[in-house]
């Protein structure tokens, strides 16, 4: 077993590592940009190096930076939580080079997944269902016309680098293909510099669902059942629940077969997320896997009372899994809180934190690393807590967030617990009447 890791991330996913790693008594190093000097990630480790200024390209994007701070603190192995290096080859690479262990995906696994196209390919090669669309990129304008003529209006374009909703358009009749095409290749270019795109069939009326896998170094892969994430705006995930309102027996065991399929063809080690596309019919498509932990791996923990930091930690050390599948005894609901203004577009607000109450209470997890005096840095990700709540049915998690968003206090900035609480008595989602299109007609009313 470790013993000393890095954590090579911040906020609240650096905090619920150190968290585990206290509990299984390995020693946890925190890093830390000038930004972030008083963040309780910082506090609560064992030890912290500050690795650079404030922009993340100069710090927690700083390799060279972090295999430096490992090196020093003689850390045996190095966490990359979810975003900045979590999914990023060339830094498993480099710490398979000096001998850290990254808690995570190997290079070939995360180039296998990470190109979307590539990914395409491997999950049509196990027999896992995709979406219709290219074989591969598409070279040019005139491959995409004939293309998107042969599978059909409404197509989605979407750059094979992209993430985030970059580069993706959808398109629903021929004469908006081009201005499309266009667009995309630009947006996809300015922010990944690779402008190359694929195409797929619009599932129409989708919900996203994921299956979360685990697998060890053995080969053997397992599943914990479903999340639903259906609920986002500009293809970001605001609120996300398990087990889904539109999952049957059958459609999860389909499901989570397919994910273990996708995880074991590839000889995936670590945690995992497959991701699919389910359209009104249930019929599922394959979208992509996410090579990390996710944000909302709270809720899987919940229902099924399960620590996947710890396993991620264990089967990092070589220990093989039970290899047995999971399903939720429970339901659990997350709300994503975010220092952001939901009555003007959902704009970022970094500021002081002048009054925090947390909520509590029975079925109550909170994840956070801010308090009262923080001062939220505008340079990172606006995301400031994880409200989790835990009940026996999906009516009861939902009251029970009603009243845990109630309770929440969050003074100085402005927060989307105004929208998570309307939301909650939203009568489409309280039916679990939602797809991923719900916010295009959610309107948040004015307090």
């Amino acid at each position: 077993m470790f013993k000393k890791v890095l954590i090579a991330n911040r906020g609240e996913i650096a905090l619920r590592i150190i968290r585990t790693l206290r509990e299984m008594g390995i020693k946890s190093v925190a890093v830390y940009s000038t930004a972030d000097a008083s963040s309780l990630h910082v506090k609560f480790a064992d030890e912290a190096i500050c690795i650079g200024p404030a922009p993340s390209s100069e710090s927690y994007l700083k390799m060279a930076n972090i295999i430096a701070a490992a090196e020093i603190t003689n850390a045996d192995a190095i966490h990359p939580g979810y975003g900045f290096l979590a999914e990023n080859a060339k830094f498993s690479k480099l710490c398979e080079d000096h001998n850290i262990k990254f808690i995570g995906a190997t290079p070939d696994m995360i180039n296998k997944m990470g190109d979307k196209a590539s990914a395409i390919a491997t999950m049509k090669a196990a027999g896992v269902p995709t979406v219709p669309g290219s074989d591969g990129l598409i070279p040019d304008f005139e491959t995409c016309e004939k293309l998107a003529k042969k599978i059909g209006y409404p197509v989605m374009l979407k750059a094979t680098a992209g993430g985030g909703g970059k580069g993706m358009r959808a398109v629903w009749k021929k004469e908006a293909l081009k201005d499309a095409w266009d667009s995309a290749r630009q947006e996809s270019k300015a922010a990944f510099g690779n402008d190359s795109m694929y195409m797929e069939k619009l599932i129409e009326e989708p919900r996203h669902i994921e299956i979360q896998v685990i697998g060890d170094s053995f080969g053997k892969a397992c599943h914990l059942s479903e999340r639903d994430c259906s609920i986002q705006r500009r293809h970001q995930k605001l609120a996300e629940e398990t087990p889904s309102p539109f999952m049957t027996e059958a459609l999860r065991k389909k499901m989570g077969d397919a994910a273990v399929n996708a995880a074991e063809a590839i000889k995936y080690e670590g945690a995992g997320t497959v991701e699919f596309l389910v359209d009104k019919h249930r019929n599922y498509y394959f979208m992509e896997m996410n090579t990390r932990i996710q944000v909302e791996h709270p809720i899987t923990e919940q229902v099924i009372d399960y620590d996947l930091i710890r396993e991620q930690i264990l089967v990092a050390a070589g220990v093989p899994i039970s290899g047995k599948n999971y399903f939720p005894k429970l339901h659990a609901i997350e709300c994503r809180i975010n220092a952001e203004d939901p009555f003007n577009d959902f704009r970022p607000s970094p500021g002081v934190i002048t009054t925090f109450h947390a909520p509590g209470g029975h079925g109550i997890r909170l994840d956070t690393h801010v308090y009262s005096g923080y001062m939220i840095p505008p340079n990172y990700d606006s995301m400031i807590a994880k409200l989790i709540t835990t009940a026996q049915t999906r009516e009861e998690a939902i009251n029970k967030m009603k009243r845990a968003l109630d309770e929440f206090i969050i003074e100085g900035v402005k927060t989307t617990i105004p929208f998570h609480r309307q939301l909650m008595d939203h009568p489409d989602f309280v039916a679990g009447n939602f797809t991923t299109k719900f916010m295009e007609d959610f309107e948040i009313k004015p307090i």
